[in-house]
Formats: C-alpha cells, structure tokens, sequence
C-alpha cells in the first residue's frame, strides 16, 4: 500500500474508535502533527507507529497496511457449547493473519 493508502487506513480505524486525531495521539504518543501527516498521506507510518494506532484502535497491523487476510478468507464451521460463530471466525482470521505476516517476514516454522 502507498502512504496515502494507508493514511486512509489510519483515519478510518480513528472514525471507527470514535476517536479524534488529539485522542488518537494521547493514546498512541504520536505527535498529532505526526498523525495528520499520516493521515494525509504526506508521511510514510513506521511499522512502530503502525503497531500503536492498531492498539488504539482496536484494528489490526495486517488491516492498516493493506495485507489483512480476513477479505480473502471464507471459512464454514459448526458452533456447538453455546459458542458463538462470530467469535470463532474472529480468532480464524487472527490465526490466519498471524500466519501471512510471518510470511510476509520469511519467518519459517522450526524443523
């Protein structure tokens, strides 16, 4: 994803936290100066950052920088004990977006 995209990204995890670019910067400890340059696209987030805003926000790194597997991924299953299907497809995705990223760093599993 280019800066801008992921800028948008960023914004739109802030609209969903119902936070406002100074709350998002007193939770993160990211200047506001430095969040609106993200935002608008003008400053590349640093994976540190990127990590911050996804704390604050409750969204994930995999969703803020365009590699979320969640839009790929259907999945079928059976809920069973009171368990809810939203709740497992959730910790599916996680497991699955934990999975890409260490690909994405050419983490490898241990033989």
């Amino acid at each position: 994803m280019t800066a801008t995209q992921v800028g948008a990204a960023v914004d739109r995890a802030r609209e969903a936290a119902g936070l406002s670019q100074r709350g998002l910067a007193d939770r993160t400890g990211i200047s506001q100066t430095t969040l609106s340059r993200i935002i608008s696209g003008e400053r590349a987030a640093k994976m540190p950052e990127i990590i911050r805003i996804a704390d604050a926000t409750g969204y994930t790194v995999a969703q803020l920088t365009g590699t979320a597997a969640a839009e790929r991924v259907q999945c079928a299953a059976r809920a069973s004990n009171g368990s809810g299907m939203e709740k497992m497809r959730q910790r599916l995705l996680d497991f699955i977006e934990l999975d890409a990223y260490l690909d994405e760093q050419a983490v490898t599993a241990p033989q």
